[in-house]
């Protein structure tokens, strides 16, 4: 038996204590170096900002086809291997690096049946590990009220399949704090949806059944807690769970707007509505490309002071990284525009 008066690691998770800022750091160590080393994976030349490849989309685009794959199936040795992979780091993804969990999800749901896509795809997602060998969290003291954030990636999947995602983390009773998450969800929806709304509702759903848990555990603990706040960015989820819209001819995901209603009006959840951008569950449910990556990195990891501690503080990252996006989808669909104001920018020039 081994004492460790200075709780320095747990279940292989390196803990840094700032007492004096009241600051939790963890990492995991050497633990990826010695997993591709394990692989036989070498560092590669180019540094991999993304974990997995994204599809520059085509702003303007009428009609939107499905992307085929030819290549081809796997053999019996590869399907193991990638299988090994997505063991080996889902631990690393769960406890750390949550930035890896879409990549990871995609991976999984693939492999069986995949192709010589997959297995480049498990390429990719080793080469941003080797990239990025030592990611690291930072928890701070709060009043230990949790918060949701929840979003869905609608018909991103095969046989016409959804992701769900959810960033939950523990705040502050302002709801301005902002902190590590303890669980970041990506989850392919089960079902099919046959809509944006009922996958956001879907989603809704499976982050307040993953939440249950954590409440009860939480007051447990001596932490009594209000309703849970859960942020979506699909206004007429938020009507359906909220009531203020009439549910007409929705049968077909009819059960979970009313759980999620009578579990609202027990004072569990309160579900609010706010626009995508500050969405922080958009993060796992879709593939983006190496800049996003890059830019919103200080948010689900801790990159020193560029990681914000306030909710303010990540809005104002996004904002600024949303804005080409949004400038790409204005030319795209609105090229002849005169006057066009986007966070207080005014366009004319630009376009």
């Amino acid at each position: 038996m081994e004492v460790d008066m200075d709780a320095k690691q747990y279940v292989g998770i390196d803990l840094e204590w700032g007492y004096d800022k009241r600051h939790l750091y963890c990492s995991m160590g050497e633990y990826a170096k010695t997993a591709l080393g394990g692989f036989g994976h070498a560092i590669p030349k180019q540094h991999y900002h993304a974990p997995s490849k994204a599809t520059r989309p085509e702003y303007g685009t009428k009609v939107q086809y499905v992307e085929g794959d030819n290549s081809r199936p796997l053999t019996p040795a590869e399907i193991k291997r990638i299988q090994k992979v997505v063991g080996k780091f889902l631990f690393l993804a769960r406890a750390v690096d949550n930035t890896i969990l879409h990549a990871l999800n995609d991976i999984a749901c693939d492999v069986t049946k995949g192709t010589e896509k997959t297995l480049q795809a498990a390429l990719h997602l080793l080469n941003y590990i080797a990239s990025n060998p030592r990611p690291r969290i930072r928890y701070t003291a709060s009043d230990m009220i949790l918060q949701i954030d929840s979003d869905a990636a609608f018909h991103v999947r095969p046989e016409a399949r959804s992701r769900a995602g959810g960033f939950h983390y523990l705040g502050s009773k302002d709801n301005g704090q902002f902190n590590a998450p303890t669980l970041v969800l990506a989850k392919v929806i089960k079902n099919v949806m046959g809509s944006a709304a009922e996958a956001g509702v879907a989603a809704i759903h499976l982050n307040a059944q993953e939440a249950i848990p954590i409440r009860q555990a939480l007051e447990e603990m001596g932490h009594p807690q209000p309703a849970t706040r859960i942020r979506t960015d699909n206004a007429t989820a938020k009507g359906f769970v909220n009531n203020t819209i009439k549910i007409k001819r929705s049968k077909t995901f009819d059960r979970r707007p009313w759980w999620l209603k009578d579990r609202g009006a027990q004072g569990q959840f309160n579900v609010i509505w706010e626009a995508g951008i500050y969405n922080l569950a958009d993060y796992p449910t879709k593939h983006h490309l190496s800049p996003h990556h890059k830019n919103v990195r200080p948010i689900y990891l801790h990159e020193g002071e560029q990681s914000p501690t306030t909710l303010q503080g990540c809005n104002e990252i996004l904002r600024k990284k949303a804005r080409p996006s949004v400038l790409a989808a204005l030319r795209a669909y609105h090229p002849p525009l005169a006057r066009v104001k986007v966070f207080g920018h005014n366009l004319r020039s630009t376009l």
